[in-house]
């Protein structure tokens, strides 16, 4: 269970980053406070994992999940850029995450 609270965490990772650049600088008022709700369940669900595993994969993983969500959501939904330098950049970072889950004794 404490995996499936970090993979919710992470995804809620990539939603308040979302929801800040949305936010215009915490200058909008609705997705402003998209992006503190979304933050403070990450950080509790973050939280709730983190007493089964150990911190440096939860906090790895965790954070991995944000980055590379964000970097996909970045690409499909803004149209940022897509070069092969960024996307084996997240591919090596999903390797990493991969290398933490299997090496986990969780």
């Amino acid at each position: 269970m404490a995996w499936v609270l970090l993979m919710i965490a992470g995804l809620l990772e990539v939603a308040w980053a979302a929801g800040m650049k949305s936010s215009d600088g915490f200058t909008r008022l609705g997705p402003s406070v998209f992006t503190v709700v979304t933050a403070l369940g990450s950080f509790v669900l973050l939280a709730i994992a983190m007493r089964e595993l150990p911190l440096g994969t939860a906090y790895a993983v965790w954070t991995g999940i944000g980055a590379v969500g964000a970097f996909v959501f970045g690409i499909v939904m803004m149209g940022e850029a897509v070069t092969a330098a960024r996307v084996a950049s997240a591919a090596l970072i999903v390797a990493g995450l991969v290398g933490l889950k299997l090496s986990s004794a969780h």
